[in-house]
């Protein structure tokens, strides 16, 4: 779930967009490209101008691909969406809800991590589950420090918690703080696997690093099995890419968004 680690700037005129982005270095997660108006970034609940989500509710996916739904022009009839680990998640449910109006999907390590449990992918859900539990323990304790050194280090990798000024440190934990209920929305879906080659468009990408950690190079794996029409690719870079490696990440997106449709 890369998102809270990426700054949560402010938006554009309206809760949940952004001026649109010319590159995936940038936040938020979740970019929906219009072939003919360009293209906004959607700010999820939590960050920039749209509102935090409400504590007593469970956060599903439906409820973030609403917000991508909102961020559609008028008259936009051939949409493509990029999204990045939890904006993966998102653009794959957004993209189920608006078939018929998306052309293309990218998915960059994308984290659906309910199919692990729904194949019985027990060593790769429970590591998942484990850094959901640490974020649920320690921000209802609001120690969001401890628990944002612990997603910094596994998602980024060990050390780069204590790699981080300060100042970012803080801005980093701030950040953190919608993903306490993010977490909800992605181990409570429950579309079989098998669905997903039918919901999303044949010029689906999915992007990931083989050395990424267990439970997105399982997700990645349940992916190539279950849709084999999709196009897969490999990279390095690690989860992190697309916010440090953009001179990696952006041309393989472009290249796949400019190339023409089957």
């Amino acid at each position: 779930m890369a998102r809270p680690g990426g700054d949560a700037r402010g938006g554009g005129g309206r809760p949940g967009t952004e001026q649109p982005m010319s590159d995936l270095s940038s936040d938020p997660p979740v970019q929906v490209d219009f072939l003919e108006a360009g293209s906004s970034a959607v700010n999820l609940f939590g960050y920039g101008k749209t509102p935090p989500w409400p504590n007593e509710v469970r956060q599903s996916l439906d409820d973030q691909a609403r917000l991508v739904e909102a961020a559609l022009p008028a008259g936009a009839d051939e949409v493509y969406m990029v999204g990045h680990s939890f904006g993966g998640s998102i653009a794959m449910k957004a993209a189920a809800r608006l078939q018929g109006r998306v052309g293309k999907v990218v998915l960059l390590e994308t984290n659906p991590f309910y199919l692990l449990a729904q194949s019985g992918r027990t060593d790769a859900f429970a590591e998942a589950m484990a850094m959901r539990n640490c974020i649920k323990e320690f921000g209802a304790l609001g120690q969001w420090e401890i628990a944002a050194e612990r997603f910094a280090d596994y998602w980024g990798g060990a050390g780069s918690w204590a790699a981080m000024p300060r100042d970012r440190r803080d801005v980093f934990a701030q950040a953190l703080k919608p993903n306490f209920f993010e977490w909800d929305a992605v181990t409570d879906e429950t579309t079989p696997l098998a669905e997903w080659a039918r919901l999303l468009p044949r010029q689906t990408l999915v992007v990931s690093d083989p050395n990424t950690v267990l439970p997105i190079r399982e997700i990645a794996t349940l992916l190539r099995q279950s849709c084999p029409t999709w196009i897969f690719q490999e990279i390095t870079g690690g989860h992190m890419a697309p916010l440090t490696r953009p001179d990696l990440i952006n041309p393989i997106v472009t290249s796949f968004l400019r190339s023409p449709a089957d």
